[in-house]
């Protein structure tokens, strides 16, 4: 049972020609944290999650060893609220999912702690583990999961973690990127339920189970002298096979140097195990290498074979402008390693550095986010392997410009009204009504992507004030665009110009009488009664206006609350509205 990386596992096919397995013990790792409430186009993400948990489990193999641990969704406020739901056993479809269905999202983000809990039952200190941890969200509980999945890599015979980072900002997409890194997995963002589907059938796809003999016989006396096999020449950065003769002890590494380095140092490496062939990556500059079996017991080099490494032709492309925070298109030559990045910097910065990024996989294009702040950067094409930039393109960010729309006027509490923008900026932009005066780049939590859309219909808070209506972008959570509105209560009379009068309270049947101020005029008119949240120019009854300045209305025989309301039919403009309860 062994998970790999994508890169190890296409090179392992390419070379035996065997069918991807599923694995025999994996752990999932499920956030059940508040943040789960928030949506994405209209719809909480816990739905979305259960809903594609379900689908996945319907077609995951049942020879899988499956467990599900989830945390947060118990306790508000408590960072041990992490709970084994079920253990690693040949998959039961239905339990499974009622499993995922009980967990209701309540507290905070421990996922450090759940992902530890879950390498410790898959006992990852005897045994290959993996782990794919599935969050919207950082962690919350001062601990610190880079840390954790480095010392879990250090320690385990061969831990992997794989991480679906749901709906997250670019900084929470470093900040759990590090644990799939860390452990040789995949980090897989998704923003809706579909990518979120993808993502989940994406890391099931590299799930291969490691070859366990447990019949075999005692092992002999080590061998003194391994036979290594590896290419003469690779690419650097590039994946490449290996294969040794024998296996002197499981946890032997196969490793490869520089040739002058001390004989128990070691570079990029693997841990031989029961197997008999793997794969490493290319060091990142060129020159002749050696690939070691290296003891770590007795830090003995027991096979070595040359390697020559060299340089690779990559070229990268990119526009040669954007405006910050949207989506950019890159591309590059044939990618060199899958787990290679293509990112965007700051020009000049050091090779190091890292922004907005993408792993190549088999793509030879894919799309970046611009950053947040304007100014020349460069996209760069970085070796997954030491880090070093192999091609560069220079693109120049400018500051994006949005306009809003809103309510022109006041508007009740609780009502709904549209809202429009120019055009989005990214589509991961946030749309949402707040009050006045908070912090810039506030949201709340009610907001709503933007999406491909260009205007949403929005609910008004409930209590009165002054509001805004915002276009902030996901990329830097910058505050591109406002407009303000006042909300007044939910029965009070709204005036654009007709001065119109009522009175607050009427019986069924009961004749009032409605006064305007506004003056005469040639266009049509009428006072219309309507229901409350009927639409603008819908009405049972109506009445056209001339000269006069008031008129008798007859109100319904139900009770309850009714609007009348003063409109201008030419201009398509309700000028005056008011509220009328219909009392028994």
């Amino acid at each position: 049972m062994k998970m790999k990386s994508i890169s190890a596992l296409a090179l392992a096919l390419g070379l035996t020609g065997a069918p991807a397995l599923a694995a025999d013990d994996v752990m999932i790792v499920y956030d059940g944290s508040n943040s789960m409430w928030g949506q994405i186009d209209g719809i909480p993400k816990i739905e979305i999650a259960r809903e594609v948990m379900g689908d996945l489990i319907a077609t995951w193999p049942q020879s899988t060893n499956l467990g599900l641990i989830a945390y947060g969704h118990r306790r508000a406020g408590d960072c041990s609220d992490i709970e084994v739901k079920v253990l690693p056993d040949p998959v039961d479809r239905a339990a499974f999912r009622d499993a995922v269905d009980e967990v209701v999202p309540r507290g905070r983000t421990p996922l450090t702690a759940a992902v530890e809990k879950a390498a410790q039952i898959l006992s990852y200190r005897d045994n290959p583990a993996t782990v794919i941890l599935i969050s919207d969200g950082v962690e919350t509980c001062q601990a610190d999961p880079c840390a954790l999945s480095a010392r879990l890599a250090e320690t385990g015979v061969a831990f992997t973690a794989h991480v679906i980072g749901f709906d997250l900002t670019r900084e929470e997409h470093e900040a759990l990127a590090c644990i799939a890194e860390n452990t040789g997995g995949m980090f897989v963002p998704a923003e809706d339920a579909e990518e979120l589907r993808g993502a989940l059938t994406q890391v099931r796809q590299v799930i291969t189970p490691a070859e366990v003999d447990d019949g075999a016989p005692a092992r002999q006396a080590p061998l003194r002298e391994v036979g290594l096999s590896a290419p003469a020449q690779v690419l650097v950065g590039k994946r490449f096979p290996v294969s040794w003769s024998e296996v002197h002890d499981r946890s032997d590494l196969v490793t490869v140097v520089p040739p002058s380095v001390p004989e128990d140092n070691r570079g990029p490496y693997l841990r031989v195990g029961r197997k008999s062939e793997g794969t490493l990556t290319a060091p990142p500059l060129p020159g002749m290498y050696e690939v070691r079996y290296l003891s770590p017991k007795t830090k003995e080099v027991l096979g070595r074979t040359s390697i020559d490494v060299v340089e690779a032709e990559m070229a990268v492309s990119a526009p040669q402008t954007a405006v910050t925070g949207a989506r950019i298109a890159v591309s590059w030559t044939n990618p060199i390693n899958k787990r290679d990045i293509v990112t965007i910097v700051s020009a000049g910065a050091p090779d190091i550095e890292r922004g907005n990024y993408i792993r190549v996989g088999t793509k030879s294009k894919g799309e970046l986010t611009a950053p947040a702040e304007p100014g020349l950067y460069e996209v760069r094409y970085r070796l997954d392997g030491g880090g070093r930039v192999v091609a560069s393109a220079p693109i120049e960010v400018r500051q994006a410009a949005v306009e809003v729309s809103g309510p022109d006027g006041a508007v009740r509490a609780g009502s709904r009204v549209t809202v429009g923008w120019s055009h989005s900026v990214n589509r991961r932009d946030r749309i949402a009504i707040v009050p006045a005066g908070s912090d810039p780049d506030d949201v709340g939590s009610t907001y709503r992507r933007v999406g491909s859309k260009t205007s949403m219909d929005l609910t008004v808070p409930d209590v009165p004030g002054l509001y805004e209506v915002r276009y902030v972008s996901a990329e830097g959570d910058r505050l591109l665009a406002a407009h303000p509105f006042e909300v007044v209560d939910a029965m009070a009379p709204l005036d654009a110009g007709a001065g119109l009068r009522v009175p607050a309270t009427a019986r069924p049947g009961e004749d009032i009488m409605v006064s305007w101020s506004i003056t005469a005029a040639d266009a049509d008119r009428r006072v219309a009664l309507a229901q409350v949240k009927a639409p603008d120019f819908s009405w049972f009854s109506a009445a056209a206006v001339g000269g006069e300045s008031q008129m008798k209305l007859t109100m319904p025989d139900t009770p309850g609350p009714y609007e009348v309301r003063f409109l201008d039919l030419g201009e398509r403009k309700v000028l005056g509205r008011a509220i009328v309860e219909v009392t028994e």
